[in-house]
């Protein structure tokens, strides 16, 4: 039998080999991404940027990479520094923001930025309590900073890596249960010299070969050290609870088109569900209550005309909006409205529920001017 101090070095060999063939894989077959720093360049000492970073870990939170590169392009063209995007109009940035989401990283993106400009040098502290001490920052997203941005030896763990961990080690402890122990294997697995390309090593593994469904194997560099493969069930792994059914809410919204084509809109208050951003009238619905539906709730007199349904998914619950489109009779707007004529409507600060609604009642009109 193996005595304690032969298995503590057994695994410590595990580690340090599961370390060197992911980063060997990662050399060769790693993402370009327009907010990475390759390993190539950081051989001949380019850092990357800690601005960029930051961006882009914000704009990864609940969206898709695909989803986010556009997006990130667009905003540092607008703003290519972190003192650029503190002087911005928050206005400016919501709208640049429309369509990724989850709206309250916008505004804690547009909080932070200012600390940082404040700072001395206006520059990112370069440790994860450092930056977890910042607006909008939590231990994620810190560890992922320090670690890519500043080469801190952090353990950096996302779904992605979640997944790759308790395939490695047949973690069959349920989610979120069993995030402690994978973070204590990420710890344990950390390449001391290069942790910011090992956290990205295991993001591309999990994102483009060890994949939720059908994953890779066979083109693993990690498959011979993995117990999930042995078992031959990786797709049992990671575990998660049952998910809890998602309430269905109604509600009703009202687009009114003035002769010219612009369009009646309203800003919705600073804090909550799409806290700042744009949306034409619409019911008192919220997560956890239904609103009004109808012609009978239209919020002014007006030749209302059912325009269709449109269904949105949020994260804890579904919504189906009744829409009505009717023309303007007057060019006057009600009180806390604005018209936004046609060729701006685009690029209004329109989360994703209001393009659908938009869109149901004029097709194309948030598309145009793109």
């Amino acid at each position: 039998m193996a005595s304690p101090t032969d298995s503590r070095k057994l695994a410590t060999d595990v580690d340090g080999r599961i370390a060197t063939l992911l980063l060997e894989w990662y050399d060769a077959h790693h993402r370009e991404l327009p907010w990475r720093t390759p390993p190539s360049d950081l051989k001949r000492g380019i850092r990357p940027d800690p601005y960029r970073v930051w961006l882009s870990e914000i704009m990864l939170q609940q969206t898709t990479v695909e989803a986010v590169k556009p997006y990130f392009r667009a905003f540092l063209e607008k703003w290519p520094d972190v003192a650029a995007l503190a002087a911005a109009e928050t206005e400016d940035l919501m709208k640049a923001w429309a369509g990724l989401g989850y709206y309250s990283r916008a505004r804690n993106l547009k909080v932070c930025a200012e600390t940082v400009a404040r700072l001395p040098g206006g520059r990112f502290p370069d440790s994860e309590d450092g930056l977890r001490a910042l607006p909008g920052i939590g231990p994620y997203t810190a560890a992922a900073i320090a670690s890519i941005a500043f080469n801190r030896p952090a353990a950096v763990v996302d779904g992605n890596v979640e997944r790759v961990v308790t395939r490695l080690f047949s973690i069959a402890t349920p989610l979120p249960q069993a995030k402690v122990e994978i973070r204590a294997h990420v710890a344990r697995m950390l390449a001391a010299a290069r942790p910011g390309d090992f956290a990205q090593a295991m993001m591309d593994l999990g994102a483009t070969i060890c994949t939720p469904r059908r994953p890779r194997c066979m083109l693993c560099p990690l498959r011979s050290d993995c117990s999930a493969v042995v078992s031959g069930d990786p797709e049992f792994y990671p575990v998660k609870p049952a998910k809890a059914e998602r309430p269905q809410r109604r509600g009703a919204a009202f687009v009114a088109v003035r002769g010219d084509g612009a369009v009646l809109l309203r800003k919705r208050p600073g804090k909550g569900l799409l806290g700042g951003m744009t949306e034409v009238p619409t019911t008192d619905w919220t997560s956890r209550v239904d609103g009004a539906t109808g012609i009978g709730s239209a919020p002014f007199v007006a030749k209302w005309q059912p325009a269709g349904t449109i269904t949105h998914v949020f994260t804890h619950f579904a919504l189906d909006l009744d829409v009505f489109r009717a023309e303007a009779t007057s060019d006057q707007a009600p009180d806390g409205h604005f018209w936004s004529a046609a060729a701006d409507l685009a690029g209004e600060a329109l989360p994703s529920v209001m393009k659908k609604v938009i869109e149901a009642a004029i097709p194309g009109a948030t598309k145009r001017g793109r």
